[in-house]
């Protein structure tokens, strides 16, 4: 058991699962590190890594302002940016478009609305769409540019779907049509998923990961200084997440990087070479019944967390360790059965420890964390969801 764990399971002896427990120095050691795997260049916190604002403000400050090597918010939703920005957050940027009409009008009826959150865009049929919401012909958005940073290997396609602009030619070409259309353009954006999403698990994937960090250092750059010609000097020319600090904050084009799970470190990040991760974030689950000698059912637990079906998806029985879940069930909707030596040992209302797969997906499960200090106090905060908020 590692002092984290064991820190948690003391400190929340009287609380009843299911329960999700942050350890904070853990946490805080996590955010000093991503700072220090940035370099120099200042991270950006993605939101739905993270959904929960008392542990926004951990790295960002009390008003989600930015501090000691951070940099504003990478929001998911118009909505939860609106949010966020009216609880004191002035900078921030949409990781994705917005196709939020009821959003967009509040948006563009609020200049300092306008002048704090940053719409990310990549077509003309979205700056059609936001000022068709906005009900106007012109508006002074803010607008950053998606621009593909998948490698291609001929008709090979390495990496997520997402900006159908890739060569700077036609970022540039869109630059220049957006802001003739009355919008700001402001920044570019490049996430590399297949750098930053992809565990050092073969050779074959480190080989792709330099490949791919090469062919974007030299497109980056082209397309910055295409956009730049049209438009002028850019403030945000964002890069990277988790997987990929170091690679992407070596760019001296790049302005800063994003970074919203190595907070948490969930399991997807256990076989980076990058960096060691450290989980903080945890959850608990109680035994209610038992259908076999050395099989235990726990209550709920079916916390799977999005992307390719798998193995990868599923949560992580910890403590007690050698506990496993059953392979033709897995984690339930209400019940989790988990089987080894150590379930023959556990009584009705024990309890088992998990790590989920996926980051900030596991707090739309939970209305609270309870974030546990160095000293085993414990303080309840509320999640998105803990605060009536789901965005999607």
């Amino acid at each position: 058991m590692t002092p984290t764990l064991d820190r948690l399971i003391a400190s929340t002896t009287e609380v009843d699962p299911p329960l999700a427990a942050l350890d904070l120095p853990t946490l805080r050691g996590n955010a000093a590190d991503l700072v220090r795997r940035a370099g120099g260049t200042p991270v950006r916190v993605a939101s739905k890594s993270v959904r929960c604002r008392a542990v926004l403000q951990v790295a960002l400050g009390e008003k989600l302002t930015g501090a000691d090597g951070f940099r504003g918010i990478m929001a998911y939703s118009l909505r939860e940016a609106i949010w966020l920005a009216r609880h004191g957050a002035t900078d921030i940027l949409m990781g994705y478009p917005t196709s939020d009409r009821g959003a967009i009008a509040e948006l563009s009826a609020d200049p300092e609305l306008l002048d704090r959150i940053t719409l990310m865009v990549d077509s003309e049929d979205q700056l059609d769409f936001i000022l068709d919401a906005a009900g106007t012909t012109s508006l002074r958005v803010r607008l950053c540019i998606d621009v593909d940073a998948s490698l291609r290997l001929g008709p090979v396609h390495i990496g997520v779907r997402r900006s159908p602009l890739r060569e700077p030619a036609a970022v540039a070409a869109f630059a220049k049509h957006a802001d003739k259309r009355g919008f700001a353009v402001v920044g570019v954006m490049f996430y590399e998923a297949q750098i930053a999403g992809l565990p050092d698990s073969s050779p074959p994937v480190g080989w792709i990961k330099k490949a791919s960090a090469k062919e974007l250092a030299d497109r980056r750059s082209a397309v910055v200084n295409a956009v730049q010609s049209e438009v002028g000097v850019l403030e945000i020319v964002n890069s990277g997440g988790t997987g990929s600090l170091e690679v992407s904050s070596a760019d001296p084009v790049v302005t800063e990087v994003t970074a919203g799970s190595g907070l948490y470190v969930p399991t997807l990040f256990d076989d980076y070479r990058a960096f060691r991760p450290h989980p903080a974030l945890y959850f608990a689950l109680s035994t209610a019944r038992r259908p076999a000698p050395k099989i235990v059912t726990l209550f709920g637990g079916g916390y799977i967390a999005s992307g390719p079906p798998g193995g990868s998806r599923v949560p992580k029985p910890m403590w007690p360790s050698g506990l496993r879940l059953l392979r033709n069930e897995g984690a339930g909707e209400v019940q989790t059965p988990v089987s080894g030596r150590a379930a023959a040992k556990l009584g009705i209302g024990d309890r088992v420890w998990f790590r989920h797969a996926k980051a900030g997906e596991l707090c739309e499960r939970f209305a609270e964390i309870h974030v546990v200090d160095g000293d085993g106090s414990r303080t309840a905060v509320p999640t998105y969801r803990g605060e009536g908020m789901c965005f999607g």
